[in-house]
């Protein structure tokens, strides 16, 4: 009968880096946080947050009993560039898209985790389902939700990509683990726009990465225009200052996470006239393609006024 030493050996042979058990019990939900947060109108228009789904893991997979999780260290030592002519571009898209690499590495196990026994169930995400990884990875041991919303491991820092594999097997749970940022508010004292309005709550409507990411208007705020210093993809403020970040950053072995050239530091005047073939071109397997190419060109123009 497999076991959980079993699967934590496998999703290790997959390459993952760190991999937890969370036990689904009734009684685990950081339903009332999320359910504030909503209710603040955090969430700005990421309706999908909204899904009731969110709240109870059993309505996404009724059978689910334990929920794996899984992460992997995406850090390379490259730098943004201070030049004020370079964009800058979130570490976590530099590389190939994380969302086709933990899903070819989360199907393997999955499909391993079938053929063991007959009648084993599972389904997997990659930040593409209404689950609160972040919430499960902490239940699950992988590392803490920091004051910031990122989960921070001891051993990479908040370097890390999320998965889950949610299965009906009964397995044995990690301990969870507990927080450890202490008094440190760098996160939020260095936060431009003061996007984390308090420890462990972050606003999207003042936050940088939300706006260049996913804010589909046509000009951004002008709280927001004035204060981009660079940024057109996200932003790594709050993890480049935490001290777990620049004690513990180890470099990542998973060559897909290896910066494309054009994304380490990219001209500001090039992505302010990026048109759609380029657009297609450049950001073919990669992440960033969710932001279109006129939110490149705004992103980038609002740096430039």
């Amino acid at each position: 009968m497999i076991n959980t030493k079993q699967i934590k050996e496998q999703a290790i042979a997959l390459g993952f880096h760190k991999v937890g058990i969370a036990v689904v019990d009734e009684d685990l939900s950081a339903v009332k946080h999320l359910q504030t947060w909503l209710a603040m109108g955090y969430h700005a228009d990421l309706e999908w947050m909204e899904n009731p789904k969110r709240q109870n893991i059993k309505e996404c997979f009724p059978e689910v009993r334990s929920v794996i999780c899984v992460a992997l260290n995406y850090y390379t030592p490259h730098q943004h560039s201070t030049d004020q002519e370079d964009a800058k571009i979130s570490r976590y898209g530099w590389g190939r898209d994380y969302h086709k690499v933990l899903q070819k590495k989360l199907k393997a196990l999955s499909q391993w985790l079938e053929s063991q026994e007959e009648g084993i169930q599972n389904r997997f995400y990659v930040d593409t389902g209404p689950i609160q990884d972040k919430v499960w990875a902490q239940q699950a041991g992988i590392g803490w939700i920091a004051k910031n919303g990122n989960v921070i491991s001891r051993e990479y820092g908040s370097w890390v990509f999320l998965g889950e594999v949610l299965t009906n097997l009964v397995l044995s749970p990690d301990v969870p683990h507990t927080e450890h940022c202490g008094t440190c508010r760098r996160c939020l004292d260095a936060c431009p726009t003061g996007a984390i309005v308090q420890p462990f709550v972050v606003d999207a409507n003042r936050c940088i990465a939300y706006h260049t990411i996913e804010n589909r208007a046509e000009q951004l705020p002008e709280a927001i225009a004035s204060k981009l210093s660079g940024w057109v993809a996200g932003c790594d403020i709050c993890q480049d200052v935490c001290p777990w970040n620049q004690r513990f950053s180890t470099e990542t072995d998973v060559k897909d996470f290896q910066p494309y050239p054009d994304n380490v530091a990219p001209k500001l005047s090039e992505l302010a006239e990026l048109s759609f073939s380029e657009w297609d071109q450049r950001f073919r397997g990669s992440a960033l393609r969710r932001i279109k190419p006129e939110m490149w060109r705004r992103n980038a123009r609002a740096n430039l006024d």
